[in-house]
């Protein structure tokens, strides 16, 4: 009788144990998620078609908090970064967002937003602290480039209705501190739509997207600066829908 109770008393310390071993893993576990998620890397998935064709819409990208966290940005980092709010009341396929800070009451639904969620954009790292951006008309050895509208394809729909596809178009190129940048990672040339000139503040950056001809970038914001706190990750790595490292 002796030797059943103690096998009985055995079993039950054996399960107690095994359970308590599964709970140490899945807490372990849980810790080092959120730790990972929250403090080293960054996980993003693309929404719209605005850094075409280094990213492509619906591409899930992993970017490394570390590199900002103790680190600064260098010009031609693709990074994650805060840009507005999203409100937690909407439908989400339809919710309102926007630059900044979130307005008390969402201009859509009506209801007090609260705690907004946050709008995260991905972008290129063009404007440096202290820079002088301009975007002007591209010219080589002192002659305008210019390219047919038949080779742009990434322009808004309708944009070109009616036009003649022979027809000429100025491109546009940016220039940083004077100095032509090279920039080999745009999908097609820049058309021109006017000369825009960014002073970058100290502790920001000016964003571009890669899809020059079709996203909404640091040209169209309210405040086309984004400051150093803003800064969430830099991108090195799409890990769907197929593997591949990213220019920088």
């Amino acid at each position: 009788m002796e030797n059943k109770d103690i096998e009985t008393k055995e079993k039950k310390t054996s399960i107690r144990s095994e359970i308590i071993s599964w709970i140490q893993i899945l807490v372990a576990a849980f810790i080092i998620a959120f730790l990972l998620n929250n403090f080293i890397i960054a996980n993003s998935t693309i929404p719209t078609g605005s850094m075409r064709d280094t990213i492509m819409e619906g591409d899930r990208v992993m970017g490394l908090r570390l590199s900002y966290t103790f680190g600064k940005p260098e010009r031609g980092d693709i990074a994650i970064f805060d840009f507005g709010w999203i409100c937690p009341h909407c439908p989400s396929d339809y919710a309102a967002m926007g630059e900044g800070e979130a307005p008390e009451v969402c201009p859509l639904c009506g209801n007090e937003i609260g705690r907004a969620k946050t709008l995260y954009y991905v972008k290129r790292v063009i404007g440096m602290p202290g820079d002088k951006v301009e975007i002007r008309a591209n010219e080589i050895d002192g002659e305008t480039v210019t390219v047919k509208v038949s080779e742009i394809t990434e322009a808004p729909a309708g944009s070109f209705e009616g036009v003649d596809p022979e027809a000429e178009l100025v491109t546009a190129a940016v220039y940083v501190n004077g100095e032509r940048l090279d920039e080999p990672y745009l999908n097609e040339p820049m058309l021109y739509t006017g000369d825009q000139t960014f002073e970058v503040p100290e502790d920001h950056y000016l964003m571009l997207g890669d899809n020059r001809n079709n996203s909404q970038d640091a040209r169209y914001w309210n405040d086309p600066y984004i400051s150093d706190d803003k800064l969430v990750a830099k991108v090195y790595f799409r890990y769907w829908p197929s593997p591949k490292w990213l220019d920088q």
